[in-house]
């Protein structure tokens, strides 16, 4: 059976920069990602990716930047009360989970003061061509309240 849309993929994957070391990998014990194909659960250059492939498949892919998690902005930093961190001890570099009116999301600490933090709201892997080696483990048509949630339950995938 082939990847395409509404059909549950299970994977494992090895991620790296193009060129570099892995950065991550689901093999080293993890589970394989469950996905529903064609639903962004995934960047939009690896769900292109994994269309028509069967279990059993095994390549490696190059995202470029605009089709993993964007082109860095240099205009998304923030300046944030010190307080929204809680006691964690900041330093530039450092990524952290803020929580924000749009829900958590990843930032980089820039600059700490004594009452601010300046934090870049960029992805962490924004800007960066990615490479992924991608093993494919099964793959099946999904039930009907998969595709009516936009997700994978059960094993792999989103428990309610």
């Amino acid at each position: 059976m082939k990847i395409e849309k509404d059909r549950v993929v299970r994977f494992h994957y090895t991620l790296s920069e193009v060129g570099q070391a892995p950065l991550e990998s689901s093999k080293e014990g993890g589970e394989p990602l469950a996905i529903l194909a064609g639903h962004g659960n995934v960047i939009p250059g690896l769900d292109k990716a994994l269309d028509g492939h069967e279990a059993g498949d095994s390549f490696g892919v190059d995202v470029p930047a605009a089709e993993a998690y964007g082109e860095r902005r240099d205009n998304l930093t923030q300046r944030v009360p010190k307080k929204h961190f809680g006691a964690q001890k900041l330093a530039p570099g450092q990524q952290v989970v803020l929580n924000t009116n749009f829900g958590p999301r990843a930032v980089t600490v820039q600059k700490v003061g004594l009452s601010v933090v300046d934090v870049d709201l960029n992805h962490p892997m924004a800007g960066k061509d990615l490479h992924f080696e991608i093993e494919i483990v099964e793959v099946r048509e999904a039930a009907p309240v998969e595709i009516e949630h936009g997700h994978v339950h059960g094993e792999g995938g989103h428990q309610h």
